[in-house]
């Protein structure tokens, strides 16, 4: 089914009727790449005795989604040993059908983040698992090993002062692999028998781990500047299929076939600051691609299209001053864009095409919410780093349906919608929301 998914325009996709069934969760920012489903029937509310299916206890924390194909559920974790696991757990039950071990005692962690942070990608037949230390694994459903990449050891440990967190993009046969990242390295994570460091865009074969080509991505950021922790976003565009990279000062568009560099846009960081690293992802709608500027900077919506380097001013549609999301990438949903600044607790529904507010309102106490918000159901699910779950309307006035707390702190995983029912992420448990089934 997810290959009859991406067959479809993504600019079409953005806004995708309700009509169509999209079951599964395939990979960070769902089966559209924006963060909705069209999945229906989904609860505004649950606790640990109302409308769970399940609750699987897991040994370790991480910010990266559960993924979700069919009957199975994937989520990368350390264990107490430090070692770095993929489970297969069964979406029926929450029982772990297989767990391998891809990196023993790989796990390290700075702030909030780990070297679980990566989502898994799926296309329903291999399961793929990408961790901080450049290792990458595919499995099949049934716990075989398919292929394994130690991408470290070719190119050097990923430069990251937060620890890498990217996730890949599996798009039309195609494995993505976004590496921006400070050169030369100084962290101490980061440091090895390589002196220099390259970011680059890379595309593997996801059948048999191959490379099949690598693009530079050049930067004249600086410092810590050059980093990114936001996953390549593809953009059907008058001329086919792109791959965007946000990050390092700019936003470029690539082609999906080789990687060639279509067009860049910035520099954003006019003053180059040393500190401007980027984690969130752009999100795109028919014409134009949305970005959160790092460091409580304005959010953009450039016009899509460009050729060669263009400016900022050039290629802005619009931009507001007073929405500044550092962390939560964007959502858009049946024809609306949601932006949550999840350090001020607002969220904005927007008109994707002017910017114009429909509405915007304090989605509760102060909590940061670093979970992107999720669209299903008429609903948006939002997730605070405190547990605190609020699920508004989508509708065209800002309506909150629920309010209430989960338990095991932090939580910084966006909820996921998929067949039927919600899977949430807990520092210590993976809920299953919405009844047996």
């Amino acid at each position: 089914m997810f290959h009859r998914l991406i067959a479809i325009s993504l600019t079409l996709a953005a806004f995708a009727p309700q009509t169509l069934r999209a079951e599964n969760w395939p990979q960070w920012r769902g089966p559209f790449f924006n963060g909705s489903t069209t999945e229906t029937g989904l609860p505004a509310q649950w606790s640990k005795t109302e409308n769970v299916a399940w609750i699987a206890p897991l040994p370790g924390k991480s910010s990266a989604t559960p993924i979700v194909w069919g009957d199975s559920v994937f989520v990368t974790t350390p264990d107490t040993n430090k070692n770095l696991l993929l489970l297969c757990l069964n979406t029926a039950d929450g029982k772990v059908r297989w767990q391998r071990c891809v990196v023993p005692g790989g796990d390290f962690s700075k702030g909030k983040n780990n070297a679980c942070s990566p989502s898994v990608v799926t296309d329903g037949k291999l399961a793929i698992a990408t961790f901080a230390t450049g290792d990458i694994a595919a499995f099949d459903f049934a716990g075989r090993k398919v292929w394994s990449r130690a991408l470290a050891k070719e190119f050097g440990k990923p430069a990251f002062m937060w620890i890498y967190g990217s996730s890949p993009l599996l798009y039309r046969g195609k494995l993505y692999v976004q590496v921006l990242q400070r050169n030369p390295p100084t962290y101490q994570h980061s440091l090895d028998d390589k002196p220099e460091r390259e970011s680059f865009l890379l595309c593997l074969d996801p059948q048999t781990g191959k490379t099949l080509w690598r693009q530079l991505r050049k930067t004249d950021a600086i410092e810590e500047s050059q980093e990114s922790y936001a996953t390549p976003l593809p953009y059907e565009g008058a001329r086919g299929t792109e791959i965007i990279l946000f990050g390092g000062d700019y936003v470029t568009g690539h082609r999906a076939d080789n990687g060639a560099e279509l067009w860049r846009c910035g520099s954003f960081n006019t003053e180059k600051k040393k500190v401007w690293r980027v984690i969130t992802s752009p999100a795109t709608a028919p014409g134009f691609i949305y970005l959160g500027l790092p460091k409580r900077n304005p959010f953009h919506a450039l016009k899509a299209g460009a050729t060669g380097l263009v400016s900022p001013d050039a290629q802005t549609a619009w931009k507001l001053d007073d929405l500044m999301p550092d962390v939560c990438t964007p959502l858009t949903y049946r024809g609306k864009l949601f932006v949550l600044d999840g350090d001020k607790q607002l969220l904005a529904c927007l008109d994707p095409k002017t910017g114009e507010k429909k509405w915007q309102g304090s989605i509760g106490k102060k909590e940061t919410y670093s979970a992107s918000p999720t669209g299903a159901d008429g609903k948006i699910y939002c997730i605070g780093e405190r547990g605190t779950v609020v699920v508004l309307s989508a509708g065209d006035e800002f309506k909150i349906l629920a309010t209430f707390t989960m338990d095991e702190i932090p939580v910084l995983s966006s909820i996921v919608a998929a067949n039927g029912r919600l899977f949430i992420r807990t520092a210590s448990s993976l809920y299953c929301v919405g009844g047996k089934k």
